[in-house]
């Protein structure tokens, strides 16, 4: 009786297999099969990165929440476990930071203002789940450095070509403009003067180089390049009338590191001359 009853069991079995009447076919592909929606909050990671910032230009850290509900979001600053907003409301003595969230949108912000280098850090936007949960993002302050080769003076024989060679670091992004002064004024590349040219060359190191031909005695003075996103360098020009070695213009010189060769920069000099 207990094998007849067996043997029915795996019979009916056999049948259902293969009437076709499984959950998944052999067409299914699981990988098709969307994954269930969250139910609790989360982060959505790709709106929240980290940050590269110049030291006194406002920064902003993004947060970006899920399905947030009747949770809390805070600010922590992991340097020294520091509450520093909790929703709209700032829990530190430091006023230049500020919790800014619009109730139509799901983006949590810190903005911190005039930061410095000490700001730098790893800071963690966190939810009030049971238990907590928390994203953290590292915020880099950066102040970007000018350098001017061969200063801070210059020697040029005269009826040679000056060359200064302005350099900028540490910038998040390149300066929108560059401007060279002589003596406090504005260059004029189009002066009656001629022979005045400029090629700045943008990326994660920015290079200008102003190119005066046919050095003469007032060319002489201080000359200034000035970015718009970093602090001026200045570099004092000495034309000499005498024979000197030409070994003394030594920031006229351009040095193999940097994106634009000697060649091409000779060639062009030429060019501009001719």
């Amino acid at each position: 009786m207990v094998l007849k009853l067996l043997f029915a069991n795996l019979l009916l079995f056999a049948l259902v297999l293969c009437s076709g009447s499984t959950s998944f076919d052999e067409d299914t592909d699981l990988d098709d099969i969307p994954p269930p929606e969250p139910t609790g909050p989360y982060f959505e990671t790709s709106a929240s990165k980290n940050v590269t910032a110049l030291v006194g230009k406002t920064a902003y850290l993004n947060c970006r929440v899920r399905h947030l509900g009747n949770r809390t979001v805070s600010w922590i600053r992991h340097r020294d476990l520091h509450l520093l907003t909790v929703n709209r409301y700032t829990y530190t003595s430091d006023q230049r930071f500020q919790s800014i969230h619009s109730p139509h949108l799901e983006d949590w912000m810190l903005q911190i203002r005039y930061p410095q280098r000490r700001d730098s850090g790893m800071y963690e936007c966190q939810v009030s789940t049971t238990p907590p949960i928390g994203h953290s993002m590292h915020l880099s302050v950066v102040e970007p450095i000018t350098t001017i080769l061969g200063g801070p003076d210059m020697y040029i024989n005269k009826g040679s070509t000056i060359n200064l060679t302005c350099i900028i670091k540490n910038s998040p992004e390149p300066p929108a403009a560059i401007y060279w002064t002589h003596n406090n004024e504005e260059i004029n590349y189009d002066s009656p003067r001629g022979g005045v040219s400029v090629i700045t060359e943008k990326g994660d190191i920015t290079t200008s180089y102003l190119l005066i031909q046919r050095a003469k005695a007032p060319d002489s003075g201080r000359y200034a390049c000035n970015p718009t996103n970093a602090n001026q360098k200045i570099v004092s020009v000495h034309v000499l009338n005498g024979e000197q070695p030409a070994a003394m213009q030594h920031g006229g010189q351009l040095r193999l590191e940097y994106p634009l060769s000697a060649c091409l920069l000779s060639v062009i000099v030429v060019v501009l001359g001719s």
